[in-house]
């Protein structure tokens, strides 16, 4: 990749339309999840993480109508589910610049924060600078920001990062569009990256070194994907599923109360509109 500030994959945000619900029910799959966070008014949201090793999962809802979630709040009208995907910026100012430098209206950045009790009893801040790229750009219907931590100590806690069902990272984002290629061919050409075919035919687009890959599938490859798991609950275009490392199989299973086997699968209806599979950390 050529834009020198943006990193790979930082985060996903999983938009719900209650937190707590949404909590309650990840935390039953196994999940270590965080407390409720509150960010700055501005942002009028609140969250719950679910931290793996170099990136994670963000419950993310609505506390306070504000002109900044007015995309959000206009998304969850229709669905729950994966909304956005976050990348990772050593530098917010720089790389909001290196975008618009490129002719993408990017905007920002973005200063805010939340508190965050700590392991020990006290509490402590999380701040973030985020730019945007413009919220109308939708790629199969996702939207993309860049997150620059400030204070990543008080993010990656290492108690929030142990889970029952032995999960580590975030190794691939699939989403389903309409012209899967064509989606692939944006997202690359909005963060300067490849666009690479596989096997079955669905484009996967890298996005860093140890990084998860953007891929974008029709119905019929996600449905072979995942072969047995209903699809019900997932959009006909947008982010569908999250394909999860995982340390122990066995683990996976135990915590989600399935049988074991090469891989571990949740359905959408149960993980608020998200699609989840399970596989070894060895396994690409």
């Amino acid at each position: 990749m050529t834009l020198k500030h943006i990193l790979g994959v930082d985060h996903v945000v999983v938009t719900v339309r209650e937190l707590d619900a949404a909590a309650l029910a990840w935390k039953g799959l196994g999940f270590t999840v965080s407390p409720r966070g509150t960010h700055s008014p501005q942002m009028g949201s609140g969250n719950h993480t679910i931290m793996f090793g170099e990136d994670y999962l963000e419950l993310l809802g609505i506390v306070a109508p504000t002109p900044h979630n007015a995309p959000m709040r206009e998304w969850l009208e229709t669905r729950e589910g994966l909304e956005r995907t976050a990348f990772t910026t050593d530098d917010a100012a720089a790389g909001v610049a290196e975008v618009q430098a490129r002719g993408q209206a990017a905007t920002g950045p973005i200063a805010f924060g939340r508190p965050v009790p700590m392991p020990d009893g006290s509490m402590s801040e999380a701040r973030f600078e985020v730019f945007h790229w413009p919220s109308t750009l939708r790629t199969a219907g996702m939207r993309i920001f860049a997150c620059q931590h400030l204070t990543r100590e008080t993010v990656w806690i290492s108690e929030l990062q142990a889970h029952a069902n032995g999960a580590t990272g975030i190794l691939r984002v699939e989403a389903l569009a309409k012209d899967p290629g064509a989606a692939a061919e944006q997202m690359a050409g909005l963060i300067e990256s490849t666009v690479a075919r596989a096997p079955d035919g669905a484009y996967a687009v890298p996005t860093g070194a140890g990084r998860a890959d953007l891929v974008f599938l029709d119905r019929a490859q996600l449905a072979a994907r995942h072969e047995g798991v209903p699809l019900d609950g997932l959009p006909e275009e947008g982010a569908a599923a999250l394909v999860l490392k995982t340390h122990s199989l066995s683990h996976a299973a135990r915590a989600l109360g399935t049988a074991p086997g090469a891989t571990v699968a949740v359905p959408a209806t149960r993980a608020t509109g998200v699609l989840l599979r399970f596989v070894p950390e060895e396994q690409d």
